[in-house]
């Protein structure tokens, strides 16, 4: 990247080659200059040149290659304003099959990467009295089957965001977490097609969304539209939140569901 100092807000995306992450990355470009990150070049350029957003070939798990990134972002714009850790992986498991190594990867993910980007970037959110916005997952407060090292990585996220809002908010600091349910996205899509319903996408979400209240998945612009608001100034009393997107999942009791349909 080549410097240009930004009048505008500077926000750094990662995972924004797809799903969420490209959803917020293609919201917030309205009002912020967004730095895009991710493994995959093709799909992040194709991003850029939909969006205008500054593409950046990133592995996350790569705490050297990210803490560089920072500076080279806060060194091309001179500002960064906020911080979406949006990059995460599931890799399903029962507890009894799951392997040191996919447990690892996993943490690496979905929390170490979080935490190195975040300390990497605080210096430069304080000093822009900036926000964070972190994707977690309802898995973090109700799991299931095969989801153990995702739940755990996810609730350590957002249990290390409330600690960095916590410890941070009387700098000027904002650091919350959106916590989505069934979202349509390439990642949510290869977990339908797990099912044993032939690989009818349509039927899998409505199966998975049976006793949802909305009684659908969401969409990733919905979650998208949570991170934009929890990023601006609409927002600048919320702090350490956890919000849901899902429409109404976690306020569903798994035990009184067989009534909702009579």
């Amino acid at each position: 990247m080549t410097s240009a100092a930004s009048e505008r807000p500077v926000v750094i995306v990662t995972g924004a080659s797809s799903g969420i992450g490209a959803a917020a990355a293609e919201r917030l470009s309205a009002d912020h200059q967004v730095v895009a990150c991710a493994r995959r070049k093709s799909a992040l350029d194709s991003l850029a040149a939909r969006i205008g957003c500054i593409p950046f070939q990133l592995d996350v798990t790569d705490s050297a290659a990210s803490e560089a990134f920072v500076a080279e972002v806060v060194q091309r714009f001179g500002r960064l304003d906020a911080l979406v850790l949006n990059a995460g992986i599931v890799i399903p498991s029962a507890i009894r099959e799951l392997e040191l190594d996919a447990w690892q990867a996993q943490m690496a993910v979905n929390l170490t990467a979080p935490y190195v980007m975040t300390k990497a970037a605080l210096p430069h959110l304080l000093q822009s009295r900036g926000a964070v916005v972190a994707v977690s997952s309802i898995a973090a407060m109700q799991t299931g089957a095969g989801l153990a090292a995702y739940a755990a990585a996810k609730a350590g996220l957002s249990q290390f965001i409330r600690s960095l809002a916590f410890e941070h908010a009387r700098d000027g600091l904002r650091a919350n977490v959106i916590a989505p349910g069934w979202i349509r996205t390439e990642m949510a899509d290869e977990e339908m097609r797990m099912l044993p319903l032939g690989g009818d996408l349509e039927a899998a979400y409505a199966k998975v969304s049976e006793h949802v209240p909305q009684r659908r998945a969401g969409t990733a612009m919905e979650a998208a539209e949570a991170i934009a608001f929890l990023i601006s100034p609409a927002a600048s009393f919320i702090n350490a939140a956890v919000v849901p997107v899902d429409g109404g999942c976690t306020a569903a009791n798994v035990g009184l569901t067989f009534f909702d349909s009579i």
